[in-house]
């Protein structure tokens, strides 16, 4: 069997750039309609709406470049929480029924970034080096 724990910090480096793309992706619909518009928002977006936009864009792309990882997933998991008590909890105590088990995983992986950072392959890694 391999030894996997030598590649767990590369690992963590994936989950990080990933989960930031993806992220980033969510702001980009809201405020830009790319790749397509998000279904079911109002035109013209809401100030909460307009606010979570623009920390998914800015903060997942921080997130995914590696750059100050902590700071960014600790907003980007906080905000999760919240979309997910004021979005989906009143739906229904089922994640997956309410339509809430995104904004919960995003919550707990950006949560675990806040304690494990960017990995070596980030940005902060590399200003670390310097």
């Amino acid at each position: 069997m391999p030894n996997l724990d030598a590649w767990a910090p590369r690992v963590l480096s994936i989950l990080r750039i990933m989960a930031g793309l993806l992220f980033m992706e969510h702001g980009l619909m809201k405020l830009l309609e790319f790749p397509a518009a998000q279904p079911g928002l109002p035109d013209p977006l809401p100030p909460l709406m307009l606010a979570a936009g623009w920390i998914e864009t800015v903060g997942g792309g921080l997130i995914a470049l590696g750059l100050f990882t902590r700071a960014a997933a600790f907003i980007a998991s906080g905000m999760m929480a919240v979309a997910y008590f004021s979005s989906h909890a009143s739906q229904g105590p089922w994640p997956a029924l309410n339509g809430g088990d995104a904004a919960i995983l995003y919550c707990f992986v950006f949560f675990y970034l806040v304690f494990a950072g960017g990995g070596p392959w980030s940005l902060d890694a590399l200003r670390r080096r310097r």
